[in-house]
């Protein structure tokens, strides 16, 4: 379980690095799974819920345009790989089925005490989430921005399906100790439930109004 919150607490930190870089001749992509309206609607409801319980700044909010259920974050990739990375994203996701998701609970990274990110977790009683995550993530590492040249091996692939609900910077023992009591409340909370039957590689692009979002790709979950 720890390396599963190391993990997904990494990924928040490469999607957060995404959404502030560019680069020239290349294109920020990540890999995710599309949410229904009605899910959206349940999370912002949570959102309101949690703004109106906390003061002041150190709660960064996640838009409505930005709620998915990431499986990959790759970077800035060369235009010249994507069209070998849609064939290889096209391949992976072929031998997985259509999948029932549900959208439920209210969690943190790392944790309640030190909490970073506050998510909506999500996941399928037959496991497939995680098995699709996996082959992703091994597949197209090879076509994923390299941060640093000592970066060294990536650490384990455990995943935590989730929908990032904020990002939390700066929060003080009174303020955690109110967002600790919100979580408990939401222990049990259910946001939705959807088939999902397919896999979108989606373009990340800065603009004076703010990310904007264009799916280049979709890939069915056929079980072929």
């Amino acid at each position: 379980m720890r390396r599963a919150v190391s993990r997904c607490l990494e990924m928040e930190e490469e999607r957060s690095k995404i959404e502030e870089e560019g680069g020239a001749g290349a294109l920020r992509l990540f890999v995710a799974i599309a949410l229904p309206e009605a899910v959206k609607d349940e999370i912002e409801k949570a959102q309101r819920e949690m703004r109106g319980e906390l003061r002041g700044n150190f709660m960064r909010w996640t838009k409505r345009e930005q709620f998915h259920l990431t499986l990959k974050f790759l970077g800035n990739v060369a235009e010249a790989r994507v069209a070998e990375l849609i064939e290889v994203l096209r391949k992976t996701c072929l031998p997985f089925q259509a999948m029932r998701l549900r959208a439920e609970r209210v969690g943190f990274f790392p944790d309640v005490r030190f909490p970073r990110v506050a998510w909506v977790g999500v996941r399928d009683k037959k496991e497939e989430l995680e098995r699709l995550q996996a082959a992703i993530e091994l597949n197209l590492e090879r076509f994923a921005e390299k941060r640093t040249e000592s970066a060294g091996p990536r650490r384990s692939q455990a995943f935590i399906g989730h929908v990032t609900l904020a990002r939390i910077q700066g929060i003080r023992r009174q303020q955690a100790e109110i967002l600790s009591k919100l979580a408990a409340g939401m222990a049990g909370r259910f946001f939705g439930e959807w088939t999902v039957s397919e896999v979108e590689l989606i373009r990340s692009e800065l603009s004076p109004g703010g990310t904007r979002y264009t799916t280049l790709a979709a890939f069915p979950l056929s079980g072929a």
